[in-house]
């Protein structure tokens, strides 16, 4: 590995540097970025179980915004549930975008690796034909120095394609991850909503048809 790195010149170290930073968002995203970590599968029943057997109090609300972002979005709509039905859907928008912008942190970043890398990599390449060129003497050309040239232009471009492969795909799986989990949080806060706003609908309809003649 050392006599590839040698091999390639200056130009592999803003590559090495890139690499390592791609390694360690594709780590934290693969952590974070768990269902149990975001949409827990039995949150929603858990939480509609609450509601219907004692209500809405501070405790509750707290521990929910504090399990997962499945939970912020529940709790907000929670801390709502005295208001209109628009009111809890723009609590619940409000904070589903907060949550989302979460759960795509370091996303942009891993995209830009994923760009950036190939530029790199075709930079080396091109310090590595500057060599080969710069080698060339009236004389004739210089073995050593035009060996040096191709090995730093063939290595750098490699090692540029080979960082953007893998960032661009971890980056296209966990962005539609994060787009996945959108989709599965509105589904529970549109459950949530119909739940609660439901009940009231149904017990103001009875009582309205008590107390018609």
């Amino acid at each position: 590995m050392f006599a590839i790195i040698q091999a390639a010149g200056w130009p592999i170290w803003p590559l090495l540097l890139v690499s390592i930073i791609g390694v360690a968002l594709i780590i934290e995203r693969a952590v974070t970025l768990r269902d149990k970590n975001i949409v827990p599968p039995n949150l929603l029943d858990q939480v509609l179980t609450v509601y219907q057997r004692q209500g809405v109090n501070q405790e509750v609300i707290e521990k929910l915004a504090k399990d997962s972002p499945l939970g912020q979005v529940l709790a907000a709509g929670l801390r709502n549930h005295k208001g209109s039905r628009e009111a809890m859907k723009d609590a619940i928008e409000e904070t589903g975008r907060a949550a989302a912008h979460e759960m795509a942190r370091f996303l942009t970043t891993l995209g830009t690796i994923a760009t950036a890398s190939p530029l790199l990599g075709l930079f080396g390449t091109v310090v590595g034909m500057i060599e080969i060129f710069g080698s060339q003497s009236p004389s004739g050309a210089n073995p050593q120095q035009l060996a040096y040239g191709i090995s730093v232009a063939l290595y750098n471009t490699g090692a540029g394609i080979a960082i953007a492969v893998p960032a661009l795909i971890f980056y296209r799986h966990f962005r539609n991850k994060v787009d996945g989990y959108v989709v599965q949080m509105e589904q529970a806060a549109c459950k949530l909503v119909d739940t609660i706003h439901g009940e009231r609908g149904d017990s103001a309809g009875l009582a309205q048809r008590k107390a018609s003649p």
